[in-house]
């Protein structure tokens, strides 16, 4: 196929020139109805901001220009299929679990998984079967899942219809795939893969292998993160024995009808890019965030981790591109700093956790940009750090699993204190956003542990959601008989 094409794209600029007279959604028209708008965003932008129409195809029955450039995206990637999601990955994340998974069924998957993933359980009933990850003591993160504890939850449960896989973590780690893919499919299992963090996977010669090559059935990948397209577009890629067809029925039950024709034709343009200079330019991603990692390093105290954790098991492999620095060596959690390189330096980073940060290097970053980032942060160990002797160690908690989410989620509740929640079920998730990987989950047992996590969590800054209470100082729980 011809990957120098955009089918989207290139209908909606045809469109555009045929300067049709709109008597259909959405209101604006083009932007007449709303100057500011388009005083906004620009008039091209707001006058493709339309709806479907034949020339233009429909994302929940495609057979012309869309199907083309799903096509076309499937080749790029790989994979037998590819379905341009519009709903974010959190969509594509779910579509993967309710196209395997019904209710009482179980999937095998890590506890370090994105809040999507659970939400996605509590829609079908499905069991989830947490693998147990191991904990590097240094950082606080979790590691891969060890082919080992796959084989042990696979013996254990061996009617489990799936095994779910981060690929990579939110902080580069990546767990030996292919093999879990293999032990999988021996038992008749689907393999289902996390990629919201691995768009570049795909596109890179040095990189840990990607979902879909590594064998997995379904693949959700955040072309929007590293891939370059749009915020909240997002690809579902199959692999081969994928019955695409009811995949697609599985997206219609809840992706948009009114897809934006923005969000679409970012991701046929970022597709094109890739296909064509992905290769290029993931290769001075990488050369860029090694080089980050290396200075930051030489500064002291902090630790920007890297392919010096690979062990070949939990840590198989590691994505370079992932610019992961614990900061508690400076006597300063992550959110600590990466508040202060936003309100001190204009620096806006991903994230910052109790003990991490991750600054997320892309195709639009700039040599530049890293020695601002790095100078910031010699200027912050110099002017803020501290001995940290108060610090919390920030070690990734796996609580006991007492009941189904879905059962939890839908169980009679009350809200309680924080402080008098231990012991209790609990009914709701609580997290810190991002990274998006719950604290609790419905059906988990709270903890004294938990609760002193939940705590320092709160007082150092962190995002704390999921909760009924936005202040987080009541939990709802499972109301006792």
């Amino acid at each position: 196929m011809n990957q120098r094409s955009a089918p989207i794209y290139e209908a909606l600029e045809h469109f555009r020139r045929q300067r049709v007279v709109p008597f259909d959604v959405p209101g604006h028209k083009r932007g007449r109805g709303n100057p500011e708008l388009v005083e906004l965003l620009g008039q091209k932008c707001v006058g493709l901001d339309v709806n479907s129409m034949k020339p233009l195809d429909n994302l929940g029955h495609p057979v012309s220009v869309i199907k083309e450039a799903e096509e076309l995206t499937a080749e790029a990637f790989g994979a037998k299929y590819a379905f341009m999601m519009v709903n974010g990955t959190t969509s594509a994340v779910q579509t993967m679990i309710l196209s395997v998974i019904k209710a009482g069924e179980k999937i095998i998957l890590p506890r370090n998984v994105h809040k999507s993933v659970i939400n996605a359980l509590v829609l079908c009933g499905g069991i989830p079967v947490y693998v147990k990850a191991k904990v590097n003591p240094k950082i606080g993160i979790a590691m891969g899942i060890e082919v080992s504890e796959i084989e042990k939850a696979i013996k254990k449960n061996p009617d489990a219809k799936a095994v779910f896989i981060n690929n990579p973590t939110y902080y580069g780690i990546c767990s030996n795939l292919k093999k879990i893919a293999d032990i999988a499919h021996e038992h008749g299992m689907k393999v289902l893969v996390d990629e919201a963090h691995g768009t570049h996977l795909y596109f890179g010669d040095d990189l840990p292998v990607s979902g879909i090559a590594a064998g997995g059935d379904l693949a959700a990948v955040s072309m929007h993160k590293s891939g370059g397209s749009l915020t909240q577009s997002s690809l579902l890629l199959c692999g081969e024995g994928v019955d695409s067809e009811y995949v697609r029925q599985i997206i219609n039950l809840t992706q948009t009808t009114s897809a934006s024709y923005l969000l679409l034709s970012s991701l046929d343009i970022s597709r094109r890019n890739l296909a064509l200079r992905g290769r290029e330019s993931f290769a001075k991603v990488s050369r860029m965030a090694e080089y980050a990692r290396s200075e930051i390093n030489a500064i002291g105290g902090y630790y920007a981790y890297g392919k010096d954790l690979i062990d070949g098991d939990s840590v198989y492999n590691y994505d370079v591109t992932k610019l992961s620095v614990y900061t508690q060596g400076i006597g300063l959690t992550g959110i600590e700093v990466y508040d202060l390189l936003r309100d001190e330096y204009d620096i806006q980073i991903e994230f910052g956790d109790i003990g991490n940060i991750l600054a997320y290097i892309s195709i639009g970053d700039r040599i530049q940009d890293i020695e601002r980032l790095v100078g910031a942060l010699e200027d912050i160990k110099r002017n803020f750090g501290k001995d940290g002797n108060d610090l919390y160690c920030g070690d990734f908690i796996q609580p006991e699993v007492l009941m189904t989410p879905q059962k939890a989620f839908y169980s009679t509740k009350e809200q309680i204190p924080l402080g008098e929640t231990s012991g209790r079920i609990c009914g709701e998730i609580v997290m810190c956003y991002p990274p998006g990987i719950p604290i609790l989950t419905p059906g988990e047992k709270i903890t004294d542990e938990i609760i002193e996590y939940i705590n320092f969590a709160r007082e150092r800054g962190c995002s704390l959601q999921g909760t009924l209470d936005p202040e987080v100082e009541l939990i709802n729980v499972i109301k006792e008989d």
